[in-house]
């Protein structure tokens, strides 16, 4: 009962959870009652009022009942000052100071005493996009507030996504393909989750981008447009300014420009699809301050540098193949690839030499744990301790796209059927999501449009093909063989293209860019096909319609060649619009359930079905706001150094940044070390006021005591004595009677669990399922100042230095002077005798 993961708990940003977990006993009693009034007094009579700097006061549960506008209002920036507080911050700083004075904001109330430059440490797209909507909508005389811009910013952009995903998708597959695509995209869970109104984060634009840049390659290697060219990298610069994973963008496109060479697609509508977005796209990206120069000295860019030059090579051999005699063709060939290839060896020597100092090679450490899943469980537990940074599990995957799991096989099937290089890059782009999705499960939101675009392309066939073969033998029974049939036919024949409009479309694209591949599929087919393909062509027509080509009626009478049975037809059409129903419905329930609550006002159901709400954090917040000093440094774990800074207006030590981790390891090391030396070491650093997260009174599991292993790990990182294994017990993480002395002398137990037997009578832990170890012991060096309603908080005080009285001094020099005395004698002896 007493054993916990040894793995810790997740490090997962903000509040944690959005519900608690419920359980049968209740341990609260009137002691614990008691000694809330004392400490909650103060602090619940503190005014609603909003301090200077600070962000969110103002939204508070009262103003939640009345108007319904006002409500969803109210609600909704309340989600967004919970979840991004970070992100308001800097916009609200950019909308009062200015773009000049936002990119050289030093940040001192952050990673104290080290502070932060903002300006170079924070991706701008997000800032700078709600800012122009914010301009523009002022300049029309539209009064909206820095909040409501923010809380709308990301429904605006998810209306955006679904446009871009139907334009890559018909790019690849034609109308049908993206009008499915941008149906489920605008409903698929996984991007609900950072869509939702109050949701302003990095990736409720970057999903955007990153649609849209590879719309515009697709557009660019189909018509071989500079004009497309051109935006494309107006868009990849985009992407680099909202989101770290541009990088994706940057190695996903060399790999297809590299299938396409060896493959023999090589053309040059892919020469300007690609050439320009690598000269360009890497001089844009290199004057964002956050990315500078890692644009050209980071192992991340080098793969397109490479296929740059292999793409330069070809494209020579290929000029050359033109202009030069067959006689002199080979020795041109031969040059050209020995100087080429030894110019890309010579480049690849320079990159490799710039790297080679780096212990990493010049790879980032997110990178490398994506290439290697164990590398940042053995050498960087702060990536491996944040919950979005776990594998998902198989539930996760229905969760988040649910029947898209199902149908992103068929998708790649459907895009071979036949393969162009439009539906080669959605699929190279479909297998790399998937696997990196298995990797983090933050990446599901990468995988969300691969899938829904996959999707699409397989539920446009699988409609196509069961609409046709219904309206096959529907039009067969009703208009029996003969003259009706062919009147029929011609009357229709003008309409029927709308009908193959995609496919047809599809076939004359792939007949263009691979024929080879098209004639090879159509010799194939054999005699008997040939014969079973002629017959309904007969039944349904008596001669070709005047002005009609013979190539376009062959593809429509392939494809209605086989039609299948009417009951089939009709059956799987039902299938295909129950499972899209249901898919609509567990969208629509994820979104209310899991996507659309704040995680720092949590709530649950009792058994009579009433909701109950958990309103520790604010309170928590509040009080830190109103009742100490305002250069007060307040210290808890990284989690919660967003949410600290914008809503308590305190300076913290660390945040969600995570930007040192020398920084977080101190701090990790005075959580596990015993109660002096933590004193001594936030002494050191300046602390005021520190807080933990517990969850034992209420059964909150995401609280600091399961994520404390993580502390001891980075910790242990970075100061070698502190040691994993003397906080477990046979491997076993316990905080019962059989933890280890160490685990139960440490700073965070003893602030976790200070005055819980006597709140709860008998120290039962309602998270761990146990009653606690060490129950009664007293606090030497801290005070504790503040406990929430729930016990979800608790704030402590650090006491000052103790004076030193004079007589304990002199007492404690006379030991000190008898003490050297006696080894002086002792030496002396010794070497008389020796």
């Amino acid at each position: 009962m007493g054993q916990v993961d040894s793995r810790g708990g997740g490090g997962g940003g903000g509040g944690g959870e959005r519900g608690l977990r419920s359980s049968e006993r209740s341990r609260k009693s009137g002691g614990e009652e008691d000694g809330e009034r004392e400490r909650g007094d103060k602090g619940r009579s503190a005014k609603d009022g909003e301090s200077k700097g600070a962000i969110g006061d103002d939204v508070s549960l009262n103003a939640l009942r009345g108007n319904p506008t006002a409500t969803i209002l109210c609600g909704l920036t309340l989600l967004l000052i919970c979840v991004m507080a970070f992100s308001i911050r800097l916009f609200s700083y950019l909308s009062k100071a200015g773009v000049y004075n936002f990119w050289n904001w030093f940040d001192d109330r952050t990673w104290y005493p080290l502070g932060r430059v903002v300006g170079g440490t924070v991706y701008p797209g997000l800032m700078l996009t709600a800012g122009t909507m914010w301009k523009i909508a002022n300049s029309l005389n539209i009064p909206l507030s820095v909040e409501t811009v923010c809380v709308f910013t990301a429904p605006v952009f998810s209306a955006n996504t679904a446009w871009a995903t139907f334009l890559l998708a018909k790019e690849v597959r034609g109308p049908g393909a993206g009008l499915t695509a941008a149906a489920l995209i605008a409903t698929v869970p996984s991007y609900i989750s950072r869509s939702v109104a109050g949701s302003y984060d990095n990736e409720g634009i970057a999903i955007f981008a990153l649609v849209f840049t590879f719309f515009l390659y697709l557009k660019t290697l189909n018509t071989g447009s500079l004009f497309y060219a051109t935006a494309n990298a107006l868009a990849y610069f985009y992407m680099v300014c909202s989101w770290g994973g541009y990088t994706f963008i940057i190695n996903l496109i060399p790999i297809h420009a590299l299938v396409c060479l060896f493959s023999g697609r090589y053309s040059s509508r892919l020469y300007v699809a690609f050439a320009p977005l690598v000269v360009f796209g890497t001089l844009l990206a290199a004057s964002v301050p956050v990315v500078g120069f890692n644009a050209v000295m980071t192992s991340e860019h080098f793969a397109s540098f490479l296929v740059f030059c292999i793409l330069h090579i070809v494209a020579l051999v290929c000029f050359l193949k033109r202009i030069l005699p067959k006689k002199t063709l080979l020795l041109a060939q031969t040059v050209v690839i020995t100087l080429g290839l030894g110019g890309a060896i010579a480049l690849g020597a320079v990159l490799v030499a710039m790297v080679a100092k780096s212990p990493t090679l010049g790879w980032s450490g997110r990178s490398l744990s994506l290439l290697d899943p164990t590398y940042a469980s053995k050498y960087i537990p702060i990536i491996a301790s944040v919950s979005e940074h776990q594998p998902p599990t198989w539930p996760s995957y229905f969760m988040d796209i649910h029947i898209l799991a199902f149908l992103v096989p068929a998708g790649f099937v459907a895009c071979f059927l036949p393969l162009s290089d439009a539906s080669l890059f959605l699929v190279l782009y479909g297998v790399t999501s998937v696997y990196f999705s298995g990797v983090m499960v933050r990446l599901m939101l990468v995988l969300a449009p691969a899938a829904c675009i996959l999707s699409g392309v397989a539920l446009s066939a699988a409609f196509n093909t069961l609409t046709r073969s219904a309206k096959f033998h529907i039009y067969g029974f009703i208009f029996p063989k003969g003259a009706p049939v062919e009147s029929e036919a011609k009357s229709t024949a003008p309409t029927e293209p709308k009908v193959t409009a995609e496919d047809s479309a599809t076939d004359s694209a792939s007949e263009v860019v691979t024929p080879k591949v098209a004639t090879s599929g159509r010799k194939r087919r054999g005699s008997k096909m040939k014969e079973a393909e002629e017959e309904p062509q007969r039944e349904r027509k008596s001669a070709p319609s005047k002005g009609k080509s013979t190539s376009k009626p062959k593809v429509q009478d392939k494809r209605t060649a086989w039609p299948l049975p009417l009951d089939v037809s009709l059956l799987g059409l039902a299938l295909l619009l129950s499972a899209s129903c249901f898919y609509m419905y567990h969208s629509v329930w994820a979104a209310s359930e899991a996507y659309s609550a704040p995680s720092i006002v949590l709530s649950t159901h009792t058994q009579d079905g009433r909701t109950h709400i958990f309103d520790d954090f604010r309170e928590a917040y509040a009080w830190l706001r109103h009742n100490t000093r305002e250069d007060a440094k307040v210290v808890s774990w990284w989690d919660y150094g967003y949410q600290t800074t914008a809503m308590a207006n305190r300076t913290v030590l660390v945040d969600n940044n995570t930007w040192n981790n020398t920084h977080i390891a101190t701090v990790g090391t005075a959580m596990s070390s015993p109660e002096r030396q933590g004193w001594e070491i936030f002494k050191a650093l300046d602390v005021d006021y520190v807080f933990v997260i517990f969850g034992g009174m209420v059964g909150y599991p995401s609280d600091d005591i399961n994520k404390f292993l993580w502390m001891v790990r980075i910790g242990g990182g970075v100061f070698p004595h502190i040691k994993e294994s003397d906080y477990l017990r046979n491997g076993q993480y316990r905080i019962d009677a059989q933890a280890t002395p160490t685990m139960l002398n440490c700073l965070m137990y003893k602030l976790s669990y200070y005055r819980f037997t006597d709140a709860t009578g008998d120290g039962y832990d309602r998270v761990r399922g146990t009653q606690i170890g060490k129950k009664h012991f007293k606090l030497n060096y801290f005070e504790e100042v503040f406990t929430t309603q729930h016990w979800m908080v608790r704030i402590y005080k650090l006491k000052p230095v103790k004076n030193r009285t004079r007589g304990r001094v002199k007492a404690r020099t006379k030991q000190a002077v008898r003490t050297s005395l006696r080894g002086s004698v002792r030496k002396i002896w010794r070497r008389r005798r020796t």
